[in-house]
């Protein structure tokens, strides 16, 4: 696989067992585990389609498919370096001291992993919300009154 695009295949202990001989030459050992490295797969039907790139013994490049049952596979891993992915580098904040103990005072963890306090006095305060009346409402089955003539 040399433009690291594909999937990583991992199967139950049982399932390798019962393979046998026959699955051996198609599996990596890895970090992670066994398992069997395939350009594409399908996971349609009773049976789990894997396309696989190889070589035969005269050194000419073969797709091979493999087909092994849905329950003989523990999960599939894709490993996709084609597009971006995720959210940006994360910066690791530090918490002082929680916010609401002590003196009143708060403190503000900047992204250098500094701290500096804020007297109350200078934090900027929110004016409370307005307080807003419900409508009254009527029970949906309530009976309605008929206006006066």
């Amino acid at each position: 696989m040399p433009d690291n695009n594909g999937y990583a295949v991992f199967f139950h202990a049982q399932a390798l067992e019962a393979l046998g001989e026959g699955i051996k030459p198609y599996l990596q050992d890895g970090v992670a585990g066994v398992h069997i490295v395939c350009r594409e797969v399908d996971t349609g039907g009773a049976l789990v389609k894997m396309t696989l790139d190889a070589r035969t013994t005269a050194g000419d490049t073969i797709q091979l498919e493999l087909l092994v049952p849905t329950s003989m596979v523990l999960m599939i891993v894709s490993a996709r370096t084609d597009e971006a992915f995720g959210f940006g580098p994360r910066i690791a904040v530090e918490v002082a001291r929680p916010a609401g103990e002590g003196s009143g005072a708060q403190v503000e963890v900047k992204a250098g992993g500094t701290a500096s306090k804020k007297s109350p006095g200078k934090l900027a305060r929110k004016a409370p919300p307005k307080s807003v009346k419900p409508a009254a409402s009527k029970p949906a089955d309530a009976p309605r009154k008929r206006p006066k003539k």
